[in-house]
């Protein structure tokens, strides 16, 4: 597991402030999915957020975008993006029941 002391303080706080709107937007699981499956081709899933810049502008201003497109280019980036969206995710809905604890 990777340390978010890795990220600059500006590229985590970028993360959080993403992670608090998908969350508000009540998108964590699709985003958490998304984030799973381009985590073996992160450094295309950076190059593709080239070709989606004028969707994604809506959630984020440009340099703020451009930051993000160079974050999820390396793996443990993704990661610790995910981990961000689960954390926000249960302090805003609660957590979620775990598997195979019979609750």
């Amino acid at each position: 597991m990777v340390s978010d002391a890795t990220l600059a303080p500006e590229d985590l706080a970028l993360l959080e402030r993403l992670a608090a709107r998908i969350v508000e937007l009540r998108l964590e699981i699709p985003a958490i999915l998304t984030l799973e499956t381009a985590r073996p081709l992160s450094l295309v899933a950076g190059q593709a957020l080239v070709f989606f810049e004028p969707i994604v502008q809506a959630m984020f201003r440009l340099p703020d975008y451009q930051r993000f497109a160079r974050l999820i280019e390396r793996r443990e980036h993704l990661e610790t993006f995910a981990r961000i969206i689960e954390r926000r995710a249960d302090e805003a809905h609660g957590p979620r029941p775990r598997k195979g604890t019979g609750s």
